[in-house]
């Protein structure tokens, strides 16, 4: 049996010029065929520069930012295949040089008809196929950072996309955004429920069913669990594609305001700018998302605020992923050069083992930095208090440090970033945001307890309607928004409400040297909304004290030489009114048992 082997090894790689300089030097149609390659990169370089100018100062750049991106990405790689392809098939076809052929050093492949030995001998290339070799090196690296550009293009509009979905599920949800010109009742009919839900007698549905405004308060309502009542039947065939095209138009309405002029800046903002002065429609609906999609209002933010925004956040996936497509092509072209990739691994490996042990601290809050972007942790605008007790809002987070901004702005801490992933961190902003509002009195002792704890809580029932922000949205949480009893939309203080509350809440504390002391709360939707609301409890509960005479004693001991009496006298004059109170608004659930751990 005849045994074949392999003896010899074919190493192309090998050549008398070991330089460029030498290889170019060698024949005078190879510096011919370098300057012309050199002289096209570099005016194609120019020309590209100009093209991508132009795209970005073009309208559909903001319409179609994706399309836009990917259009800038194709055109430098495509004039630059379409040079090096077309000079090195001129040189392949045509012979330009007398060197390009392959010479063989000793026997070319032979094969011994006597014992089957097959020997391979070592082949060597030319100045000139060194060149073409090149030629090709440079089209592989175009192709592959072409590659590694275009798929995160893909993959950012699949993202984009689905988000898109999700905004439209959120729009549903809430029926509509406050700038749809109610669009949401165009496409979808609300359908009373078969039967009368709770919190709601047979009586009051059934009226409401016979009148428009009647079926519009159904609709808004909500029940004690904060569930609306009855469903949707659909208009249109596809309410999706209606909606996107709406969106579309809106962004096309805030998109000629702010060229116009016609905007909040008074000046028509310019397209291409480096600094951002008009959003592109992704970038808008993001703002919008983040806003709770309350309208976008042009010219409203300075030149560049969205890129500021986002200056630090981490790189996603798919900004990554080039990088490491265009490392694994790198990495094709040395072992197709022949570099030996275990000593290349060897060297790169120490060297970076030595970078990481100097970067050690740095690579910490980098990776620290992560996972408080990956799992959410806290996030910039959100109320924490560290294990220093130090208390304020999340200002910004960098992968070396982390700044946490005084409530009063009195002050920033400056923390590295590594060190919050294993601290012990209170986030009040973080998934069940309500904070209670608590406000405490002591009352006179002549004073009814139970008369008291009625008042209490009407100045609670008070304050739930009347506690507002500056942009009239509800500050206490409420499991139906007082809006809707006016058949308006709800404010969003019915919303995301995870645990059972029943508020205000009234405690009727201890026996104080000279009062009898009381506390009373309302939940409020975030950290900072307690203080204004605070603030406006006390401002009513001084004009029902003074309405009721609910007196609050001196902080001082008062002896009495015969004048309870008639102090008793004057407040028992104001006692029908009180226990009106009591008749109407109950006495919070003082005696009944919450079932509450002190």
């Amino acid at each position: 049996m005849v045994e074949d082997q392999i003896i010899g090894a074919v190493t192309g790689q090998d050549s008398e010029f070991q330089t460029v300089s030498e290889i170019i030097g060698s024949s005078e149609s190879l510096q011919l065929a370098f300057a012309v390659l050199i002289i096209g990169i570099i005016g194609i370089i120019l020309v590209y520069r100009g093209f991508s100018k132009w795209v970005k100062s073009q309208k559909f750049n903001y319409t179609r930012p994706h399309l836009s991106r990917f259009v800038r990405v194709s055109v430098l790689p495509f004039f630059a295949i379409i040079l090096i392809t077309s000079m090195n098939v001129y040189i392949q076809s045509f012979d330009v040089f007398d060197e390009v052929k392959e010479t063989i050093s000793n026997t070319a492949i032979m094969n011994s008809k006597n014992n089957g030995i097959i020997e391979t001998v070592e082949v060597k290339l030319t100045p000139a196929g060194t060149f073409s070799k090149i030629l090709n090196t440079i089209n592989i690296l175009v192709i592959g950072y072409t590659i590694a550009n275009l798929i995160p293009i893909i993959l950012t509009k699949r993202q984009k996309t689905s988000l898109e979905k999700e905004d439209y599920e959120m729009w549903k949800e809430m029926r509509g955004f406050a700038d749809d010109d109610d669009l949401f009742h165009k496409l979808f009919k609300w359908v009373p429920p078969q039967n009368t839900p709770e919190d709601i007698s047979n009586e009051e549905f059934q009226n409401n069913l016979k009148t428009e405004e009647g079926r519009h308060l159904l609709e808004e309502f909500r029940t004690t669990k904060g569930l609306p009542i009855g469903s949707y039947e659909q208009l249109v065939k596809e309410p999706f594609e209606k909606w996107k095209k709406s969106e579309k138009q809106k962004y096309l309405n805030y998109f000629k305001k702010c060229i116009s002029g016609n905007n909040q800046s008074g000046k028509k903002l310019r397209i291409g700018q480096e600094l951002e002065e008009i959003y592109p429609i992704d970038t808008w609906r993001e703002e919008k998302r983040l806003s709770s999609f309350d309208p976008i209002i042009p010219g409203a933010k300075p030149p560049g605020y969205a890129a500021r925004k986002r200056k630090n956040l981490p790189k996603s996936f798919s900004q990554i992923l080039p990088l490491g497509i265009f490392g694994a092509v790198i990495i094709g072209v040395v072992s197709w050069w022949g570099i030996d990739l275990i000593v290349l691994a060897t060297a790169t490996g120490g060297l970076a083992i030595g970078i990481g042990l100097a970067l050690q601290e740095t690579m910490q809050n980098y990776f620290a930095y992560i996972l408080i972007r990956k799992d959410k942790i806290f996030a910039e605008g959100e109320r924490v208090k560290l294990e220093s007790g130090y208390n304020g809002y999340v200002h910004k987070i960098t992968p070396r440090v982390t700044y946490i901004r005084d409530a009063l702005n009195e002050s920033v801490a400056v923390i590295p970033t590594r060190q919050l992933v294993s601290a012990q961190i209170i986030n009040f902003s973080k998934e069940i945001k309500m904070v209670p509002a608590i406000v405490e009195v002591g009352v006179s002792y002549l004073n009814d307890p139970k008369q008291v704890s009625a008042i209490l809580v009407k100045i609670g029932k008070r304050a739930m309607k009347e506690v507002m922000d500056d942009k009239g949205r509800h500050l206490v949480v409420q499991l139906k928004c007082p809006y809707l009893e006016k058949n308006k939309p709800s404010c969003g203080c019915d919303k995301d409400i995870h645990v059972e509350i029943n508020q205000p809440v009234v405690r009727f504390n201890q026996f104080n040297d000279s009062a009898l002391d009381f506390s009373f709360w309302l939940f409020v939707k975030d950290y900072g909304a307690q203080f204004k609301t605070k603030t406006d409890m006390r401002m009513i509960m001084y004009e029902e004290f003074k309405k009721y005479d609910i007196r609050i004693p001196w902080p001082i001991r008062t002896v009495y030489q015969g004048d309870e009496k008639r102090e008793k006298e004057e407040i028992d004059k104001l006692n029908k009114q009180r226990n009106e109170v009591i008749k109407k608004y109950g006495i919070g659930d003082i005696g009944h048992g919450s079932g509450e751990s002190e």
